[in-house]
């Protein structure tokens, strides 16, 4: 590929993606924390009104982002199933 602008927009989009990737493990070790404290102190591991608030706050931030909200809840709907499977996991160990 000899095209500049493409190879720059893409040399972008990996730095984004390699930010993402660090940014979303360092997510899931303060929530791995959080699933040990709610295990250790007999605490759900879902908590459905956080999940909402944390939803309706994403959304609007895709909003003032200029970004699909129905995007964003799917993105983090993703994370938070994931999270709460680490967080019954750490509640059986």
């Amino acid at each position: 590929m000899t095209d500049d602008v493409l190879k720059g927009y893409r040399k972008s989009i990996d730095n984004i993606d390699a930010a993402l990737v660090c940014l979303l493990a360092e997510r899931f070790k303060v929530t791995q924390a959080v699933g040990r404290h709610k295990a250790v102190s007999g605490l759900p591991a879902a908590d459905p009104g956080r999940e909402e608030q944390q939803i309706a706050r994403l959304r609007q931030l895709a909003l003032d982002a200029e970004l699909d909200p129905e995007f964003s809840e799917k993105f983090l709907r993703f994370i938070i199933d994931e999270v709460i499977r680490h967080h019954r996991a750490a509640a059986t160990s």
